[in-house]
């Protein structure tokens, strides 16, 4: 199903229920990462009934509407940062803030569904102890520092089967808040022309495998 392109309306405004809607869709498949939270430093998920069974997706609603948001002014700063750390912008696409990833991972960790509340968790505290590490070596936030003293935070917990003893944790946050982030930008139209993927484009015509394709796998063309 191809999403709608993402709205281009202030930021201070909510995303369209459909957009956010199909993007929790393409979220679905996203890999689990490991635990991460630690009991007792992330507050109860606010109560909150959801889309319920028959979701009315259209148009757009206040905040609190379905559920409140989660994130903190200062968090959706360091989310912002980071990913547009691992999606920067480049000579196939934007960056991940210009197509509002950080608006959709505060969605998705607003969510009152069970695997939203256990990245909730995970999410939160993975930026506490982002930004704690970034004032321990650099005595600054994580979104002032350059570009090199993040990738410097980045490279230690990039990988979460590589990663040192004391970056494990912090690993498994990394590679949950990156799957979220490519799950969001690659939702997008904008996700999909930086990958080259066309969508559903119908043929004119259908002449068969290529010949290359057939002689790599040993098989002849019978159907004409």
């Amino acid at each position: 199903m191809k999403p709608e392109p993402m709205e281009s309306h202030d930021s201070s405004q909510r995303l369209s229920r459909r957009s956010v809607f199909k993007w929790f869709a393409v979220a679905a498949a996203a890999a689990q990462a490991g635990e991460f939270a630690t009991p007792g430093l992330t507050a109860p998920a606010p109560a909150a009934k959801g889309y319920g069974t028959d979701p009315v997706v259209a148009g757009y609603y206040k905040p609190g509407d379905f559920w409140p948001l989660t994130l903190t002014a200062p968090q959706r700063e360091t989310v912002k940062a980071l990913a547009d750390v691992i999606l920067p912008a480049d000579k196939f696409g934007p960056a991940a803030s210009e197509l509002r990833v950080p608006d959709y991972i505060d969605e998705w960790v607003s969510a009152p569904y069970d695997v939203q509340r256990k990245d909730r968790d995970l999410v939160i505290d993975g930026l506490k102890w982002l930004e704690d590490e970034s004032r321990k070596r650099f005595k600054k936030k994580f979104a002032a520092l350059d570009g090199k003293q993040q990738k410097a935070i980045c490279d230690d917990i990039c990988f979460a089967k590589e990663a040192k003893q004391p970056f494990r944790k912090a690993a498994n946050f990394f590679q949950k808040f990156r799957s979220l982030a490519a799950s969001a930008y690659y939702g997008t139209e904008e996700g999909w022309k930086a990958i080259g993927y066309e969508g559903n484009v119908p043929l004119q015509s259908f002449d068969g495998p290529p010949a290359e394709v057939l002689k790599l796998l040993g098989v002849e063309q019978t159907v004409k």
